[in-house]
C-alpha cells in the first residue's frame, strides 16, 4: 500500500494534509527513521521525539523563506526527510551521504550548521537582525532542547534578543519533563487563549487606550503589567523568560498536532521575542528508546526488533578510561570527576554510581566544567575532566585563564581526539595538539594503546601542574609485542619502539601500531626504520630527535591531526631551535581541511593516512634526493 510519506518531497507537499494524515505521516517518518538509525547509528531518541513539532513547524511556517535553525541537530533527521532527502536518508552519517547534523551545503533548509550546541538562539538573533537590516519580512525561529539551553550561551543570547525586543520566537523542546493533566489541560487551554489573535489584539488596544490617559495611564498600565506577571507566573513556569523580555507561552503537548499547528498558527501574528515551551518525550514511538532514552540519544547500529545494540566484545580506549578513573578514585578520596554531559559518552556510568558525591555533570557547561576543575584543585582536590576534543574548545579561554594561568593540577582526559568517523566534521578531533601546545605549564601526552593509558592516568595525578591525555574514539589495540616496550614514564621522553636504520618515524599514540602494520611492506622495499611512540607531545623529547638528525637520519611524523600546528610542528620548530634545519622531515597527517563523515578506516584513506598509503609515502621520501629539506605529507 502506498505511502504519504513517498508523495513527500519538499515541505509544501504537507500543507494540505488532513490532522489524521499528518498523524499517519508522523508513525511512517518514525519508522523511516528508527530502519535508518538501526543500520548505520545516529541520534535516535531526540530525533524520535520532535516528528510532530516538526511537521507542524513545516506545515505552518514556509521554509526556507522562514529561517528554521535547529540547535545541535539531535532532532534534525524528520526535517531532513521532509525538505527532500527521504529518497537519500538511508546515507545518513555514511561516507559521501548525508550528515547526521544540518549543514548549509547539504540543503537549502538547513539555515545553519550544528553539530555543537547552544548555539541556535544567537544565530536566531543573527538572522533577525539582518533581516531587519534588509527590511525583509519572514519569520525566524530557533528550536532549542532543554539540554541545550543548559549552554550559558542560550541565556546570553536570549538576554540580547529580549532586550532588542526584535521579532523572534524560540520553541525550548523540553524532552525531559511530563506534563500531569492537571498542569497538561491548564496549559493547553492557557495557550489556546493568550496565544490567539483575540487575545493579543486586545491586549494592544487596552494598552493603547491606557498610554492615551494623561495622568493614571502609566501607572495602570504597570498595575496591569504586574497582574499579568502574577498571573502567569502562578501558573505557567516562565518568569525567568518573561524577565529576559520575552513573552513565554506553555508548556503545551509536543504531541498533539493540533494544538502544535493551532499554536504556531497564532505565534506566526505576534510581534516581538516569543519563546513556547513544547514537551515532548524522548524516542517516542520505538518502545526501547522511551524505556532506554540515554542510551539511544546517540547510539551504533542495533537491532531494530529488540534494540540490542550490535556492539563488539572489544575494549574502547573510553571503557579502560572508565575503569581506570573508578580504581583510581577508590584510592585516593582526592579524585573527582566531571563531564559536561558525557557520562555515558565519557565512559562514567560505573564511577557515577561508586561515587556520585564526587562526580558532577554539569550539563552542557564545558566554560564552567573548567574552571570548576581549577577552583577543585586550588582547593586540594585532585579533579579529572573528562572532555570530547572537540568540546573543549568551547572552553579555551577557561583552559588558559583558569587552568594553566593559575597552574592549577587539572587532568584533561580527552576522548575523541583524531577522527570520530560518522558524526563528521563539527566532531573530528583533529585540533587539540594545536590549540593547547602553546600554552604554558601544561603537559600533553598521548598514549599508543590502553597499557599507556592506564600509566599516564596514573602519573598524571603526581603532577603538580595541568595535564591534558589524547586517546581516539576507537577499539584498544591488541597489546602482544609491544608489553616489552612498556616501560615506566619519564618526563618528555620517548620510547623507542623498534631498532631500525637511515629513516625514524614518530608515530602519536595508537599510530605506532599502524606503522608496525606497515613494516612487512617497508621492509620489503629495504626500508628498515627507527619507529618512536612520543609519549609526551609537551614537553617533547628533544635530545632523541636532535640526536637522530644528527645521525643523518631522515624524520617522518605520522598524527592523527591537522598539519598546521601538529606534532610534525613541534619536531620541525624543535630542530630549527637546535641549529639543525636542513634534515629531510616528512609529516603525514591531515591537510588544512575540515574532515567530512565517513568510517575511520574510509577516512584515513582518503587522506591517505592508511598502512598502504603511509608505507607508499615513506618509502618514496626515503628514496628522494637528500637535498629535499622537507615535505609535507
Amino acid at each position: 500500500m502506498a505511502k504519504i510519506l513517498d508523495k513527500i518531497d519538499a515541505p509544501g507537499d504537507i500543507k494540505d494534509l488532513s490532522n489524521s494524515d499528518l498523524d499517519v505521516l508522523a508513525e511512517e517518518i518514525r519508522d523511516l527513521i528508527v530502519t535508518t538509525v538501526s543500520r548505520t547509528g545516529g541520534h535516535l531518541a531526540p530525533s524520535l521525539g520532535a516528528v510532530e513539532l516538526t511537521l507542524a513547524l513545516h506545515r505552518v511556517f514556509d521554509s526556507p523563506r522562514d529561517k528554521i535553525i535547529w540547535d545541535v541537530g539531535h532532532q534534525s533527521y524528520a526535517h531532513k526527510i521532509l525538505t527532500g532527502r527521504r529518497d537519500q536518508f538511508h546515507t545518513l552519517r555514511q561516507f559521501k551521504g548525508i550528515s547526521g547534523f544540518p549543514r548549509i551545503e547539504e540543503n537549502p533548509h538547513d539555515i545553519f550548521g550544528a553539530g555543537h550546541s547552544s548555539t541556535s538562539i544567537s544565530v536566531a538573533v543573527g538572522l533577525a537582525a539582518a533581516r531587519d537590516f534588509r527590511e525583509e519580512k519572514h519569520k525566524v525561529i530557533a528550536v532549542i532542547g532543554d539540554g541545550a539551553l543548559t549552554g550559558g550561551m542560550a541565556f546570553e543570547a536570549l538576554n540580547h534578543a529580549g532586550s532588542l525586543n526584535m521579532d523572534l520566537i524560540v520553541i525550548l523542546n523540553d524532552n525531559e519533563m511530563s506534563i500531569s493533566p492537571n498542569v497538561g489541560g491548564m496549559s493547553k487551554y492557557l495557550s489556546r487563549i493568550i496565544t490567539g489573535q483575540f487575545y493579543n489584539q486586545a491586549k494592544v488596544d487596552i494598552e493603547d487606550f491606557v498610554n492615551r490617559l494623561p495622568r493614571i495611564g502609566p501607572k495602570l498600565k504597570r498595575l496591569l503589567n504586574r497582574m499579568e506577571e502574577s498571573l502567569k507566573g502562578f501558573i505557567v513556569p516562565g518568569v525567568l523568560f518573561e524577565e529576559l523580555g520575552f513573552r513565554y507561552f506553555g508548556p503545551i503537548d509536543g504531541h498533539n498536532m493540533p494544538l502544535l499547528v493551532e499554536t504556531f498558527s497564532n505565534l506566526q501574528r505576534i510581534g516581538g521575542p516569543v519563546l513556547l515551551h513544547v514537551i515532548t518525550r524522548k524516542g517516542k514511538g520505538y518502545v526501547p528508546a522511551e524505556e532506554h532514552p540515554t542510551h539511544f540519544h546517540g547510539t551504533g547500529p542495533f537491532d531494530k526488533v529488540s534494540g540490542e545494540p550490535k556492539k563488539s566484545s572489544k575494549d574502547t580506549y573510553t571503557d579502560v578510561f572508565g575503569r581506570v578513573v573508578t580504581r583510581l578514585a577508590a584510592t585516593d578520596r582526592r579524585v573527582v570527576v566531571i563531564t559536561p554531559a558525557m557520562t555515558v559518552g565519557s565512559g562514567l556510568v560505573e564511577y557515577a554510581q561508586q561515587f556520585p558525591d564526587r562526580f558532577f555533570d554539569v550539563g552542557i557547561a564545558e566554560q564552567h566544567a573548567t574552571t570548576l576543575a581549577g577552583g577543585l584543585a586550588r582547593g586540594g582536590m585532585k579533579p579529572i575532566l573528562a572532555i570530547y576534543s572537540t568540546f573543549l574548545q568551547r572552553a579555551y579561554d577557561q583552559v588558559f585563564h583558569d587552568v594553566c594561568l593559575q597552574n592549577q593540577p587539572v587532568v584533561f582526559a580527552i576522548d575523541r581526539a583524531g577522527l570520530v568517523g560518522p558524526d563528521g566534521a563539527t566532531h573530528q578531533g583533529v585540533f587539540d595538539i594545536s590549540y593547547l601546545r602553546v600554552l604554558p605549564n601544561l603537559t600533553v601526552m598521548a598514549p599508543m594503546d590502553e597499557v599507556e593509558l592506564e600509566m599516564m592516568l596514573s602519573h598524571s595525578l603526581s603532577i603538580n601542574s595541568p595535564v591534558a591525555i589524547r586517546y581516539p574514539r576507537d577499539y584498544v589495540e591488541q597489546v602482544t609485542e609491544s608489553q616489552l616496550h612498556h616501560q615506566p614514564l619519564q618526563e618528555g621522553k620517548a620510547l623507542v619502539v623498534r631498532d631500525g636504520k637511515d629513516v625514524a618515524i614518530w608515530a602519536v599514540g595508537p599510530l605506532v601500531y599502524r606503522v608496525l602494520d606497515a613494516l612487512p611492506i617497508l621492509e620489503k622495499a629495504g626500508v628498515r626504520p627507527v619507529v618512536v611512540n612520543p609519549r609526551y607531545l609537551k614537553p617533547v623529547d628533544d635530545e632523541l630527535i636532535c640526536r637522530q638528525a644528527r645521525k643523518g637520519f631522515r624524520i617522518v611524523t605520522f598524527e592523527e591531526h591537522a598539519l598546521a600546528g601538529g606534532f610534525g610542528s613541534v619536531l620541525l620548530e624543535t630542530l630549527e631551535q637546535r641549529g639543525i634545519a636542513d634534515t629531510p622531515v616528512l609529516r603525514l597527517g591531515i591537510p588544512d581541511c575540515f574532515v567530512e563523515h565517513g568510517t575511520r578506516d574510509q577516512l584515513l584513506k582518503l587522506l591517505q593516512l592508511d598502512t598502504q598509503s603511509i608505507a607508499e609515502r615513506i618509502i618514496r621520501f626515503v628514496n628522494e634526493p637528500v637535498s629535499i629539506s622537507a615535505r609535507q605529507g
